[in-house]
């Protein structure tokens, strides 16, 4: 009996799709179609010849730019598509048509054909090309076979109310694609503002860093405003989770709130910014990107060393190039008794004042600092003009040149010599110092 009404059903299905095959609508359709087919072609060779993507998107950001491409690469569907959605609307509208199946079927599979081409030309992501590509089929075939609102009704009828809010699969599947798509165009707008910020000379670096997170946070709330708004939800309808998070917010999230209200106080006030040198505690480097949550120090080793932002709120900190990259560089070093101090702090002022990237605007100086047992000391002060060099190099520099001219004047550096004398197996071993000059 079962496979009997299986093929009474078969038969149906043959009969009706032959009845509409040999309908004058169907062939109405097929002409509207082909039409439509050969009108786009046209349409998105006139666009082509005339319209350049180069000079279209100069200046924007690099996705907009491969979307443009895309999107005149595929004016053709895309032109298709619009058309016999036009035309299906226009003969449905005026009755000359009852459904317009296989208009519909054209422009549905024309749309998911262009959405799948879209996802794969600016998504680099394969699972989600892959989502979207299903979702995108899934949809036209409903469509076509004339299921869509019914399935749409199904997943819309299975609801949990929360308080205003009633949750349905439907509104779940909206809000998770529409937001989505909204944080796509977030980032994307985010970044182009970013790179027109950063590349503005009026502003100082840690002003820049301030703007840029605060344009961001606005675009994120801004665009979780309008999907809320457009899936039709009261965003009153989440006051009742306010209390929580606030709850939240005071016990387990108060370092994070504390960081993130130090580094706004480290961007406003302008106390570190992007490039200085800083020490804090026995970290010590160049500041390379200032976060929410942290600050990242460059060592110059290769190592990242993270500090949050309430340390440098609450503890000391000394930023050597808060004012300016100047700094003051000391040389200690020691001579013997025979030579002559005046000689050795001309040759000490004289190599550090001919030393790469050593200041001019204030002279180095030398000064005898100790008569000592084992010779005289000296100290050699000079600035260097800029950090991003390296006071270390520049120190080295001038310690290798003083130590050639040592050997040029035969100046001798003082070093003692230990010498060791063993009296016996058993006993005591003395130890003779010897000062060497």
């Amino acid at each position: 009996m079962e496979w009997d009404d299986i093929q009474q059903a078969l038969q149906a299905s043959v009969k009706s799709a032959e009845a509409y095959l040999i309908s004058p609508w169907f062939y109405m359709q097929a002409g509207i179609i082909l039409a439509a087919a050969g009108l786009s072609l046209a349409l998105a060779s006139f666009l082509r010849a005339r319209v350049s993507p180069t000079s279209l998107a100069m200046g924007l950001p690099a996705p907009l730019r491969a979307l443009i491409r895309i999107l005149l690469n595929r004016a053709d569907a895309i032109i298709f598509a619009l058309l016999t959605s036009i035309a299906r609307a226009v003969v449905v509208k005026t009755e000359v048509l009852r459904h317009g199946y296989l208009l519909s079927t054209a422009a549905s599979l024309a749309t998911a054909w262009v959405i799948i081409r879209l996802a794969t030309g600016l998504i680099r992501n394969e699972f989600v090309v892959r989502a979207v590509s299903v979702t995108a089929w899934i949809i036209a075939a409903l469509s076509i076979i004339g299921k869509l609102d019914d399935v749409s009704a199904a997943l819309d009828s299975v609801s949990i109310p929360l308080g205003a809010l009633r949750v349905t699969p439907l509104l779940i599947l909206k809000v998770v694609v529409s937001l989505g798509i909204a944080l796509w165009l977030v980032n994307i707008l985010g970044n182009f503002l970013e790179a027109r910020i950063s590349r503005s000379r009026d502003l100082t670096p840690s002003v820049q860093v301030l703007l840029i997170k605060i344009v961001r946070l606005l675009l994120m709330v801004a665009a979780f405003a309008v999907v809320m708004s457009a899936a039709g939800i009261d965003l009153s309808a989440f006051a009742l989770f306010s209390g929580a998070i606030g709850v939240g917010l005071g016990f387990g999230l108060q370092k994070i709130v504390a960081n993130f209200i130090s580094g706004v106080i480290l961007l406003a006030d302008k106390s570190v910014k992007p490039g200085d040198l800083i020490t804090i505690g026995d970290s010590s480097g160049k500041i390379s990107a200032m976060n929410t949550r942290y600050i990242s120090v460059a060592a110059g080793d290769g190592r990242e060393i993270l500090i949050p932002n309430e340390d440098l709120v609450t503890q000391r900190v000394v930023n050597w190039t808060y004012t300016n990259k100047n700094m003051l560089v000391k040389v200690n070093f020691a001579t013997n008794y025979d030579a002559d101090p005046n000689l050795v702090c001309k040759l000490a002022v004289d190599i550090a004042s001919k030393t790469a990237n050593v200041a001019t605007f204030k002279a180095p100086n030398c000064l005898l600092t100790e008569f000592a047992e084992t010779g005289m000391k000296f100290s050699l002060t000079f600035w260097v003009a800029d950090l991003d060099v390296g006071a270390d190099n520049v120190r080295s520099d001038v310690m290798l040149k003083l130590w050639n001219a040592f050997k040029s004047e035969n100046i001798r550096v003082p070093y003692p010599v230990r010498e060791i004398r063993i009296r016996g197996g058993a006993l005591p071993v003395e130890t003779v110092v010897d000062v060497q000059s």
